[in-house]
């Protein structure tokens, strides 16, 4: 029997480019080792005349970022029949717009910290909310473009409306929840094990450095929790994957203040990293899934109108 051929699609233009390089050669390889038949996509525009081209019977999305998470690729790949992983347009869509995913999220009984989305210009020289809080752009992913405004701070922060800001013009302003930093993995319709991310002293929080630096933090899995919390995160994790439409694997961040009892969710993520110091990986080991096991799962899992 032939092996089944997969593109993996990797790299692209986003600000995560170099994450998707990283991600798409982990997955390429473990993908060869199980048996399949691989031909790495460095995406460009393109895509489309390539695919064609090469003819592959899935594509695994390595991609991250704009493009390769917001439904874009994902509307390519329906139009040319190409079954494919992750999330569906729309699903990726959504998710990928933080302001409209917390919505959505909220009304089917996941807990959100208050915030509002705004241009960036709008902000201008007084606090849109009560410091502290976090203003993140609403479309980019591994911290890029993040700054937390501290209590006492007199304004907000001048680069947000900066020239040298190329994040977007429309930001995310959410209420600073203080605590540990929570993330749990959904495959299919189950969450694994709940993972504590623990940034080095060195970094202010759990930064673009501190998540892809070797050393930049240590994942705790499974996370030192009480069990009401433990359950709480899995559930509000299989909960937004649900609400927002997603399939295959998704990742759902949280911040959990123990003083208050406070656990609130964050953020979903489509197409969690796959590198070598990702969380997703370390999830699934926890969890009785090697490697190997992950990718295999997430190429049958593929199809098209997802």
């Amino acid at each position: 029997m032939a092996k089944k051929h997969v593109a993996v699609l990797m790299g692209g233009f986003s600000s995560e480019r170099p994450i998707s390089l990283s991600s798409g050669t982990a997955c390429a390889e473990a993908l060869e080792k199980v048996g399949f038949k691989v031909t790495k996509v460095d995406v460009g525009r393109d895509v489309a005349s390539k695919l064609v081209e090469i003819k592959p019977d899935v594509a695994f999305n390595a991609l991250h970022g704009i493009f390769g998470e917001d439904g874009r690729i994902q509307g390519i790949l329906e139009f040319l029949e190409i079954p494919y992983t992750h999330s569906g347009v729309l699903a990726s869509a959504l998710a990928m717009d933080k302001g409209r995913a917390k919505i959505v999220a909220s009304a089917n009984g996941v807990v959100v910290a208050p915030s509002r989305v705004m241009n960036r210009f709008e902000i201008g020289k007084k606090h849109p909310i009560e410091p502290p809080y976090v203003i993140k752009p609403v479309y980019e992913g591994s911290s890029f473009g993040v700054v937390i405004v501290k209590a006492g701070q007199n304004t907000p922060p001048a680069e947000i409306t900066g020239p040298a800001w190329h994040y977007g013009d429309n930001v995310i302003v959410e209420k600073y929840v203080a605590g540990r930093e929570l993330t749990c993995t959904v495959l299919g319709d189950k969450a694994l094990d709940v993972c504590e991310i623990v940034p080095d002293k060195e970094f202010q929080f759990y930064d673009f450095q501190s998540k892809y630096k070797p050393g930049g933090s240590k994942h705790v899995c499974p996370a030192p929790l009480s069990p009401i919390i433990y359950q709480n995160v899995q559930r509000m994790s299989v909960a937004a994957h649900q609400a927002l439409g997603c399939r295959g694997v998704s990742r759902s961040d949280f911040r959990f203040d123990e003083e208050k009892g406070e656990l609130v969710w964050l953020e979903i993520n489509t197409q969690p990293g796959m590198t070598p110091t990702s969380l997703v990986p370390d999830m699934a080991k926890v969890s009785g899934l090697s490697f190997e096991d992950l990718v295999k799962w997430m190429v049958e899992d593929a199809s098209c109108m997802r």
